[in-house]
């Protein structure tokens, strides 16, 4: 059995699709990745088990940047990406392997089509919180006015009472360009057509909107925590990270964190596309360097241009890198919190490792995995902004302080140790997700049997 697995060229997409493919090979599957040339090209490194190909998405020297604009971008990669991925389709099909099956990131609704041309299985994959799919759900079976009044609570199936700021920004910013509410919108035009719908997270942790979920698409699962199994099940030896960043990881910060008090470091990443501008940037420094615990801080190269002249990059309580292994600093036993962009990946690695969070959201998905982290898991605190939109140092501090000393402190880390025990439970061999994906790999053998 041969599985293509289509990723959307972003490291919040290809990270965990590429950890999927992983559970796919342990199962058996072979299993080829495909993401856009442009975007391959930067990628560090790959695990030597995961075969590579490329699409083009016609802007092969500089990917999204090289077009006008988004928009621009997506229209073009919608022309000539189907034709693309026909073309390597049929070319993978020479082989003594031909592709039985397609497992495409949910922004590419075309790719369901290529699949079903060639008489494939078609397989979507979310890679979001189960909740922000059901908001743009509603909003394309405009169940949801578009645009929303900002006074508006808004009340959805199975989901906490939402207030305009909960909501994902691309319901913000559709009146001044709708094109990035319209790609996750299109990710439902042809769902109903796709053989499973599988999304990166874990039963336990959205259990009412999974079910509601499941009785209008009875052929939803959810197959995550999509991260390395030695954080998990440990199962798959050495699997100890993604693989495929796009930066660089800079190693000498696990030596300086084994040097810190347990539960002492305020570890700081804002994620690999988030872009604070320097008036942000600059409180969280000032923040950071007011307050009393050491602290790691992921400053990628783009924007540390931003950081303050006087700010030192390493001294005696703080340490300044571009890249790091977010998951060995996360489950490294100094870290006592996470002040974090709330984008899902980083959301479900502080989950599966029981760190707190200090909830600092920029844009997308990451305001409404904010409201998640806040109001209904209980493992975090968001930090409030000005008028400006800004969170400034004190606040900042405060909510520090509150996750690592306060009373509302040792509730927040007591439910994230009891999240911890749901989210490796599930990849347990009884887990949810473990029987999800046992489920799913049985439904292709069993197909290939049948047409053997």
């Amino acid at each position: 059995m041969h599985c293509l697995l289509l990723s959307f060229p972003a490291q919040g997409h290809i990270s965990p699709m590429l950890q999927f493919s992983k559970l796919l090979k342990y199962q058996g599957v072979k299993v080829t990745l495909v993401t856009t040339f442009f975007f391959a090209k930067n990628l560090q490194k790959l695990p030597p088990s995961i075969t590579l190909e490329t699409i083009s998405d016609g802007f092969d020297n500089g990917g999204i940047g090289e077009a006008k604009n988004f928009k621009f971008y997506l229209d073009h990669f919608w022309q000539v990406g189907p034709q693309n991925l026909e073309k390597l389709i049929e070319k993978l099909g020479t082989t003594n392997c031909p592709i039985d099956c397609v497992i495409y990131d949910s922004f590419y609704p075309w790719a369901l089509d290529v699949a079903k041309r060639f008489g494939i299985v078609g397989v979507a994959f979310l890679t979001q919180n189960i909740g922000i799919h059901s908001i743009y759900y509603h909003a394309y079976m405009g169940k949801l006015r578009v645009p929303l009044d900002v006074k508006e609570n808004i009340s959805l199936p199975m989901l906490p009472q939402l207030q305009y700021r909960d909501m994902p920004s691309f319901f913000h910013t559709y009146e001044k360009d709708p094109t990035f509410l319209h790609l996750c919108l299109d990710q439902f035009s042809n769902m109903d057509k796709a053989d499973w719908i599988l999304c990166n997270s874990f039963y336990e942790l959205h259990q009412e909107v999974a079910d509601w979920t499941m009785n209008i698409w009875p052929n939803f699962r959810t197959i995550g925590p999509s991260i390395p199994s030695m954080f998990l099940d440990k199962r798959i030896k050495y699997d100890e990270d993604y693989g495929a960043p796009q930066f660089k990881s800079e190693e000498y910060c696990m030596e300086w964190l084994n040097d810190k008090p347990k539960g002492s470091v305020v570890y700081v990443s804002f994620g690999s596309l988030a872009s604070l501008n320097e008036e942000q940037i600059e409180e969280v420094a000032c923040g950071l360097k007011d307050c009393e615990n050491y602290f790691l801080w992921v400053v990628i190269p783009s924007q540390e241009t931003k950081l303050p002249k006087y700010f030192e990059k390493k001294s005696q309580k703080g340490l300044v890198v571009t890249w790091c292994s977010q998951l060995k600093v996360l489950a490294h036993e100094a870290i006592g919190c996470f002040v974090t962009h709330c984008g899902w990946n980083s959301t479900l690695e502080a989950i599966s490792l029981g760190v707190p969070i200090v909830a600092m959201p920029q844009w997308s998905d990451q305001t409404t995995n904010a409201k998640f982290i806040v109001d209904v898991w209980k493992i975090g605190i968001r930090a409030p902004i000005d008028e400006k939109q800004i969170v400034r140092k004190d606040k900042l501090k405060d909510c520090i302080l509150e996750i690592m000393e306060g009373e509302k402190g040792k509730e927040i880390k007591n439910n994230a140790t009891q999240w911890k025990s749901l989210a490796v439970r599930a990849f347990d061999e009884e887990g949810s997700s473990q029987k999800n994906i046992m489920e799913f790999v049985t439904s292709l053998f069993h197909l290939q049997a049948i047409d053997k």
